[in-house]
């Protein structure tokens, strides 16, 4: 109890056999691309084949070399290419993004210039300051289409996806899963890249697949990072925010909605939060994460683009009568994130247009319900938000709130302690699998220090809370901020920093993390409707909602609807081809000569160029929370005595449901070669009165805290040059989250009478005895 904290042994990351940083050479006939680790201790060699216009072709040297080594090899490959002018200096990189191909030759896009964002467990998060577009064959007449306008299209058309905007990759994290995953999970596979949230994962297809492994490339991650150090109560602890959006399903707004055959929804994006307290160095770290996801909502449905109608009618497609692809959605989250998922859903009520929608997927939760055991139910909570703001934004979260307590109830969060750098070493099994690089007499870490190595595990999440509204956007922000915020004070108690059991908006730490999900919900919106998010709930929780800021709000919906309208189609064009999904083939016309219909498909398929690539079938194992975790044996591994507090059940066995509250009042310049014009990038871009209501139960933070912060971008300054209602209706079952309430309704299902039943207080849960309200009452 009263001894001094152990010191932990760990491999420095820095002594990884990592490639960080690389340098391109050119010959007549070649590319050389030099890469080494951090330290400086070993040197690689990639070859790249420059003779042939429409192969890829790459050599890797096996050998490690050191300092000297590699000068003396450049000066032998330089004297034997003095004919053609020797080996000539092209430019410095810190990795590949990918290679592609469209009418003629093969392009490398290279990442020039890095900007360091963040720091999780030891491991550096970097975002692309620079990217660059390199053609690989040597300029000759074979690789005159280069210069067609066909091809100069394509390439413009690439340059759209701008990757100095929210992509972010790192070295020796697999910043593409969960912390909870990348601490327990031993068996990650080596096929990380060909994930869900790999967004440059087509781009990498070819290098993968010659060389069998991802030394030279990186994978990058789409959607948000943003890391805050804090100061509470003179403790010091680091929030961080993440999101990563699928590629599945992927594109605009009106063109990407509801899900397609496979079970992949438009805009579906994972949040991360993660809280990481700072000790001094040598000790196990205390970090807690809890996810959340939000996507559209899960059914065959669509909204034709107008120019003159800026809400314009949804059409319900009904080809799905059993609701298959809705199956296998909630089949493909179970497997991912654990058995518990609840499903806020804040669609409009009543008359409104988003009414057809809330009662079709009413049904369709009731009937994936109707044939599963109770304790393997969806859990649907139906909160008209837009409703319920009006009479007043303080209320209408605290009922977010509540509801974000009592889904942190049923799926609890990840907590443990670990060392820094934990999992590192299997980012360096998985890149170099297939071709090992350690060297022979390289000591091998004794069984005991590997046993030191390892994380302590005391809570694990199993489920997740899905929010939608009718794009996943403004109200879903709000909702998943009060989430954030409840998890946010479940986190601090475990790691020690506690306050009154209250959340408070007004205190520091919870504006602090309201600023970072309003910024996380301005970046989704751009890239999904193509401007900032509405401001209006978090304006009027901030008391600052004005008629300025409701000018605002106008011009945020008219440049939505205008980008909507004009450039979306174009903008599709470009994530599909980014993606993979389409582009040049041969016998077919270019995109820009193809209907909507033809060139967004809304599937999930794979483009063929010139056999680059297989067709691959999907797999629901991307990101798995519980994958390959034996949750009891990590439970009884751990000898550590209990901590106060912690939740020690990992499966719940409750079996209430969720119902809604009424409210309480009415209602890359790109190049032709490396001697044409340099490209400074790859792809540039072409108020509430209310009083606040205490939450009964909710652990949370005083605003009398003295709270202090660092942005990453002051941490990280230094950095820069170095590199970037009522409810468902149709719902079986559902509960009450109104505080001090012994009733649960039973909803009827379709083709039921509408009449409602109450639970009789007295009935033990094993034996619960049902009657019609208004009958037997």
């Amino acid at each position: 109890m009263g001894s001094e904290p152990r010191d932990y042994p760990r491999r420095k990351l820095v002594d990884l056999p990592v490639l960080h940083k690389f340098k391109l050479y050119s010959t007549h006939t070649n590319f050389y691309l030099i890469g080494r680790d951090e330290n400086k201790t070993f040197w690689r060699i990639l070859k790249i084949d420059r003779t042939d216009p429409t192969e890829l072709n790459l050599f890797e040297d096996p050998t490690r070399y050191t300092h000297d080594e590699i000068v003396q090899l450049k000066k032998w490959i330089s004297r034997g290419n003095q004919k053609h002018g020797g080996l000539k200096a092209e430019l410095t990189c810190y990795g590949i993004i990918g290679f592609v191909r469209f009418l003629g030759p093969y392009y490398m896009l290279v990442i020039k210039r890095r900007k360091k964002v963040g720091d999780i467990c030891g491991h550096a998060i970097y975002g692309i300051a620079e990217s660059q577009m390199i053609m690989i064959p040597y300029p000759s007449s074979e690789t005159r289409v280069a210069n067609s306008l066909a091809e100069r299209r394509y390439k413009n058309l690439l340059k759209m996806v701008d990757v100095r905007k929210n992509f972010y990759f790192s070295y020796t994290y697999h910043l593409m899963y969960t912390l909870q995953k990348n601490v327990c999970n031993s068996e990650r596979g080596k096929i990380h890249d060909e994930t869900m949230f790999v967004w440059n994962e087509y781009l990498t297809h070819g290098i993968r697949g010659i060389l069998q492994n991802t030394v030279w490339t990186v994978s990058l991650v789409y959607g948000f990072f943003q890391q805050t150090k804090c100061s509470v109560s003179d403790e010091e602890f680091v929030l961080t925010v993440i999101a990563r959006r699928s590629r599945l399903y992927a594109g605009t707004r009106y063109l990407r909605r509801g899900i397609n055959d496979e079970g992949n929804v438009a805009n579906e994006v994972e949040i991360e939060q993660i809280v990481i307290k700072e000790v001094p160095e040598g000790q196990k770290i205390p970090m807690t994460s809890i996810v959340q996801m939000r996507g559209s909502i899960p059914l065959f449905w669509s909204q034709e683009t107008s120019v003159f109608t800026p809400q314009p009618d949804i059409i319900l497609n009904n080809k799905d009568v059993n609701h298959v692809a809705t199956r296998h959605h909630f089949e493909d989250l179970k497997q991912r994130y654990g058995k518990v998922i609840i499903i806020l859903n804040l669609l409009k009520t009543g008359k409104h247009r988003e009414n057809i929608l809330r009662a079709e997927f009413g049904k369709a939760i009731w009937s994936i319900n109707k044939g599963t055991k109770r304790e393997d139910h969806l859990k649907a909570i139906h909160f008209d938000l837009n409703k319920h703001y009006k009479s007043g934004a303080d209320g209408a979260f605290e009922h977010l709130c509540n509801y974000g307590k009592r889904a942190l109830e049923l799926i609890s969060l990840f907590f443990c302690e670990a060392p820094s750098g934990v999992g590192a070493e299997g980012v360096v099994k998985d890149s170099f699998s297939n071709n090992p690089i350690l060297n022979q007499d390289e000591e091998a870490i004794i069984p005991e220090e590997e046993e030191d190595l390892k994380a302590d595990i005391f809570m694990l999440q199993n489920g997740v809370l899905r929010s939608n509204c009718i794009d996943c956007l403004d109200r879903t922000n709000v909702s998943q901020y009060a989430h954030g915020l409840v998890a946010l004070a479940r986190q601090l108690q475990l790691l020690g920093i506690t306050g009154p059991p209250i959340v408070d908006k007004n205190n520091p730490l919870a504006k602090k993390l309201m600023e970072a999900y309003e910024k996380m919900g301005d970046a989704i919106a751009m890239q999904y409707a193509g401007s900032d998010a509405h401001i209006k709930m978090f304006s009027a929780l901030r008391g600052d909602w004005n008629m300025m800021m409701k000018h605002r709000d106008m011009i945020t919906a008219v440049r939505r609807h205008y980008n909507n309208a004009y450039h979306d189609s174009e903008k599709q064009n470009a994530i599909n081809m980014f993606l993979g999904q389409s582009g040049p083939q041969l016998g077919r016309a270019a995109l820009w000569e193809l209907r909507a219909d033809q060139r967004n498909t809304g599937r999930s398929s794979n483009l063929d160029i010139e056999n680059l690539r297989p067709r691959m079938s999907r797999s629901f194992s991307d990101n798995l929370l519980l994958e390959g975790v034996d949750i009891e044996e990590l439970i009884h591994e751990n000898h550590q005595p209990s901590r106060e507090g912690l939740n020690c059940c990992w499966e719940t066995t409750s079996k209430v449901g969720f119902f809604e509250p009424e409210p309480d009042t009415p209602s890359v310049n790109s190049e032709d070669h490396l001697r044409g014009t340099t490209s400074k990038h790859m792809f540039p871009d072409n108020g509430s009165t209310s009083d606040s209501h205490e939450l009964d139960d909710v652990p949370g933070f005083s605003h009398s805290y003295n709270a202090k912060f660092t942005t990453a971008d002051e941490m990280f300054e230094r950095c820069s040059s170095m590199s970037s209602d009522n409810m468902f209706s149709d719902i079986a079952e559902s509960f009450t989250s109104t505080a001090g309430t012994d009733h649960f309704e039973f909803l009827p299902g379709p083709n039921q009478p509408e009449d409602r039943y109450v639970l009789v207080p007295g009935f033990s849960n094993d034996f619960c005895q049902w009657v019609q309200y208004g009958r037997a009452l």
